[in-house]
């Protein structure tokens, strides 16, 4: 079984802790609509990238700033259907606080309800679009969440589900564990592995008080 030390673990929000797919689903395709834009095209590719980068993408004729914050208060009012995804709670459970953080592409607002609503703990130093010019797949969001913790990046295990958070985790030097939550396999094929979910991960523990030891089970291949 795949055995991994590291420094530090972290984890995607969406997609990894949370499955949001419902309300994510819901807000773009309103958006898109109301604005006459291709709300299949739109939701394809929104995982893993900041709501103002993926507006200017698509409309870059809009006030960018402005329709993010109305689809950020979208999000936030919008929680049916989010539920925690499978092995999440009891591997934020087994991790000393003082050893993981959240890495997500959501604001620092739409990223507190989401965790507050599925009853997980709030990273104090959680990096969020807030905190970074460039999102994902540039590897800044991954390089500050590692500073957060004290640690450089190739001293962190990184938990993703989409290609721009792997590319971005992967940039920034972190070794990456794709989870085929969002994507198939294939999709996330950049990780330096793929795995279906959470629950295959075990926390071995410390090893001489510096490194946590990650175990993966119940994986073929």
């Amino acid at each position: 079984m795949p055995l991994f030390t590291c420094k530090a673990v972290l984890l995607d929000l969406d997609g990894v802790l949370v499955d949001s797919t419902p309300c994510v689903t819901r807000v773009w395709r309103t958006w898109a609509n109301e604005h006459g834009l291709d709300a299949e095209h739109i939701g394809h590719i929104t995982h893993g990238l900041k709501a103002i980068e993926l507006i200017r993408m698509v409309a870059p004729h809009l006030d960018a700033e402005r329709e993010m914050r109305k689809v950020e208060q979208m999000e936030i009012d919008d929680t049916d259907g989010l539920r925690v995804l499978p092995g999440a709670r009891e591997l934020l459970e087994k991790l000393p606080t003082a050893n993981y953080t959240i890495v997500t592409s959501g604001t620092r607002r739409l990223a507190t309800k989401r965790l507050q609503v599925a009853g997980l703990p709030v990273p104090s130093n959680m990096i969020t679009a807030d905190e970074v010019i460039k999102g994902k797949p540039d590897p800044e969001p991954y390089l500050a969440g590692a500073t957060s913790l004290g640690v450089t990046a190739d001293e962190c295990v990184v938990f993703e589900d989409a290609p721009s958070g792997i590319l971005s985790a992967k940039a920034a030097g972190a070794t990456t564990i794709g989870i085929s939550t969002t994507y198939k396999p294939e999709g996330i094929a950049a990780a330096d592995l793929v795995i279906p979910s959470l629950t295959c991960v075990r926390v071995l523990g410390e090893n001489n008080h510096k490194q946590l030891r990650l175990e993966i089970a119940g994986i073929s291949g």
